[in-house]
């Protein structure tokens, strides 16, 4: 039994299911025999939940920071800065 071929608005859904959609989303245009429309409505909803998935990952990465101690003792918050770069 193939999945559902219609679009879901992924603004309504919370982070880890619009992940898990996705996630579908691929498995379903890799391994099922879809129709162009099908294809094109699939492809579709999966860019619009790449680019919410981006946006939310990059919100979340600029309110990420790292408390460190001044030379003083005081406790500052710092920019996060990746260290996978």
């Amino acid at each position: 039994m193939s999945e559902p071929k219609t679009i879901q608005s992924p603004d309504g859904l919370p982070f880890e299911a619009a992940m898990a959609r996705l996630e579908v989303i691929v498995k379903t245009m890799e391994g099922d025999n879809l129709s162009l429309d099908e294809s094109l409505a699939l492809y579709e909803e999966g860019v619009a939940l790449t680019r919410r998935l981006n946006r939310e990952l990059t919100e979340a990465e600029q309110r990420v920071q790292i408390l460190q101690r001044t030379p003083g003792g005081e406790i500052k918050p710092a920019p996060f800065t990746s260290t996978e770069d």
